[in-house]
């Protein structure tokens, strides 16, 4: 990774950075003397409380209440900090609420990104680094997942707008010359984890002795990637923005979910009750990250097994009581 002394203080702008990526994006920078400004609308898709209390933690931030698509607001924070980068986490996430609502997605996720991307038009030497998922790789059964594999066919509105996303920062990279780097994130876990997420979901109803909902057989496989392997990537990618890039940030390894179960169970030391329901619209059988390219390229070197991650998250989950989550 990129030591800060090879660095000099940035002036950065994180779009969500009051949610669980975000946040701990934002300690991170806030840590290694850059100037943070966070932008997040504070929306009620979680308990905004959650939020608030993520953005209590980032004390030499500005916290800005606003939205993304908002063009008089995104236009007056760059002229009052002249940004050299911009971090952009802020998003409709999830892929069964996206089936539902796709129309709301749609305009979050694509105009929003828009909107700052038309902001950066002026402002071309800005480094741009954009949230995408591991959703854009659709169904599929071939492992691992490359940048460079050919991916038309995503299975969710919410993986459509990441991909769309990626596309629209490609041709802004084309036209205005816009460093932009694209990190796919593969199933983020960890402490102040969105509530309604799977691990958080499962801790919560393992501690409380209720059924977890359990969908399909249990044989679906997910690359499940620790906050601290995701941000290291972030971090190493916003410091080596340059042309346009996609990098892959997980794991490098697969966990079904009968294993996490399990795991989960194991940690919090409860037998799971499992509530057997069909697999959902829109869900991926299977997700595995090819990180040689992070690897080679950013120095991304994630170093949390699936069984240590789930052991600090439960440990942090009975610190906090799930962080005031309900």
């Amino acid at each position: 990774m990129t030591s800060r002394a090879e660095q000099n203080m940035s002036r950065i702008l994180v779009t969500g950075g009051a949610g669980f990526i975000g946040s701990h994006t934002c300690e991170r920078l806030l840590a290694r003397g850059d100037e943070v400004v966070v932008l997040d609308n504070f929306n009620d898709f979680y308990d905004p409380a959650l939020k608030r209390a993520n953005a209590a933690l980032l004390a030499r931030a500005r916290i800005v209440t606003g939205d993304i698509r908002d063009r008089e607001l995104v236009a007056r924070l760059f002229d009052e900090h002249a940004f050299e980068a911009v971090v952009h986490l802020a998003a409709m996430a999830g892929v069964r609420p996206s089936v539902q609502d796709p129309l709301h997605y749609e305009d979050v996720n694509m105009r929003g990104t828009m909107t700052l991307l038309e902001e950066l038009r002026r402002r071309p030497r800005t480094r741009f680094v954009f949230a995408s998922s591991s959703s854009v790789y659709g169904a599929r059964d071939r492992m691992p997942f490359g940048e460079a594999d050919d991916i038309p066919h995503p299975v969710s509105p919410y993986a459509a707008t990441k991909r769309a996303g990626e596309l629209m920062t490609y041709t802004y990279h084309h036209l205005f010359g816009l460093p932009v780097a694209c990190l796919r994130f593969f199933t983020v876990y960890g402490p102040r984890q969105r509530p309604e997420m799977a691990i958080a979901k499962f801790t919560r109803a393992i501690q409380l002795g209720q059924a977890i909902p359990f969908f399909g057989d249990g044989s679906t496989r997910r690359d499940y990637t620790y906050i601290d392997d995701i941000v290291d990537g972030v971090v190493a990618a916003l410091d080596r923005c340059a042309g346009y890039q996609i990098f892959n940030l997980g794991e490098s390894a697969t966990t079904s979910l009968s294993e996490l179960v399990e795991a989960l169970g194991r940690a919090l030391g409860k037998t799971p009750i499992l509530d057997r329901q069909p697999l959902q619209p829109g869900d991926v059988p299977l997700t595995c990250a090819d990180v040689s390219k992070a690897r080679r390229m950013l120095g991304y070197a994630p170093r949390t097994p699936v069984a240590e991650g789930l052991r600090r998250y439960v440990e942090w989950y009975r610190r906090t009581e799930g962080g005031g989550a309900r």
